[in-house]
């Protein structure tokens, strides 16, 4: 069957092995120095390894390939200990594969594997989640999800009355003020459409952005698009990578751009974008400041840094 599902590409492949814990569906493995993946039955297609290859060396394709299977994932997951499946259920929840979750709840059900923080899943005598509710409630982040599928999560920021009182008054009050101008000083901005040598990018301190940053951030354009040109990308989603490090490469020893700022979300598939930068600043032999900053789904800056 056509189905999405992730490449490795082997020459940007260094084996060091990041990827491995961030897919809990035991579809990866380092083989012979190099990251493989193992089966296509593992291999759910979701990316939840992208964000954590430093070299950019994985994508998600679309190809021809076995039907991922999640009873036999859920036979390697289980021996993994307790913390891998409650991962492994967060990331189907949080990517909404209802049908999969559902097959793994009841293969936990029809297992009797027991998931209270004493277990040692071994089988137990009574199911501590009795229905797929009761599984699901207990799918809370008490400990860091390495997945972090946090770019595909649904969340309705408004259940927060405080906040949709907050936002309608906000909203009343900008109907009678000028609207706020455009800090933008370029067309396009697209990294695969902007022309590196282009005259806003000599010499100017430039903002790599992730697609999302902007419409996360009220006041992105003010708090950090001034006075700065811009290119917009997405490190999880967009094709041709390579040309991504080339032309920033470009823009930094050619252009001789001065600094790079690199705002991206706080989903894991978003790190992609600064290990970018990082390898762009290395292939161009021109050492510059390079910040990054770290913006929350609700677009507060939750992080920033001289990396």
């Amino acid at each position: 069957m056509l189905r999405k599902i992730i490449e490795i590409d082997e020459e940007k492949c260094n084996g060091c092995g990041l990827c491995i814990p961030n897919c809990h569906e035991g579809a990866l493995q380092i083989i012979d120095g190099k990251a493989r993946l193992i089966s296509d039955l593992f291999c759910d297609g979701l990316g939840a390894c992208l964000g954590h290859c430093p070299e950019g060396a994985i994508e998600i394709i679309g190809r021809e390939a076995e039907p991922y299977n999640e009873t036999i994932v859920m036979e390697t997951i289980v021996k993994q200990g307790r913390n891998t499946i409650l991962a492994h259920l967060e990331h189907l929840r949080d990517h909404n594969e209802h049908a999969f979750l559902k097959e793994a709840v009841d293969y936990i059900k029809k297992h009797n594997i027991d998931l209270s923080p004493e277990a040692s899943l071994k089988p137990a005598s009574t199911l501590i989640f009795p229905t797929m509710k009761d599984a699901l409630n207990h799918v809370k982040p008490e400990h860091e999800s390495a997945c972090g599928c946090g770019s595909s999560k649904t969340i309705d920021f408004r259940i927060d009355t405080d906040k949709v009182n907050a936002s309608v008054a906000a909203t009343a009050a900008a109907t009678t003020a000028d609207p706020a101008p455009s800090e933008l000083r370029q067309w396009p901005v697209q990294l695969h459409l902007v022309n590196p040598m282009a005259s806003y990018f000599q010499g100017a301190d430039v903002v790599l952005a992730a697609d999302c940053v902007a419409f996360a951030m009220g006041d992105f354009h003010n708090r950090l698009l001034k006075n700065k040109s811009l290119a917009i990308a997405c490190p999880k989603l967009d094709s041709n990578k390579e040309a991504y490090i080339e032309k920033l490469s470009t823009m930094i020893s050619e252009a001789k751009i001065n600094t790079l700022t690199v705002p991206i979300m706080e989903v894991p598939c978003c790190g992609g974008l600064i290990q970018m930068a990082k390898m762009a600043v290395q292939q161009s032999g021109r050492n510059i400041p390079v910040k990054k900053i770290v913006v929350g789904i609700k677009g507060e800056i939750l992080h920033e840094e001289w990396v």
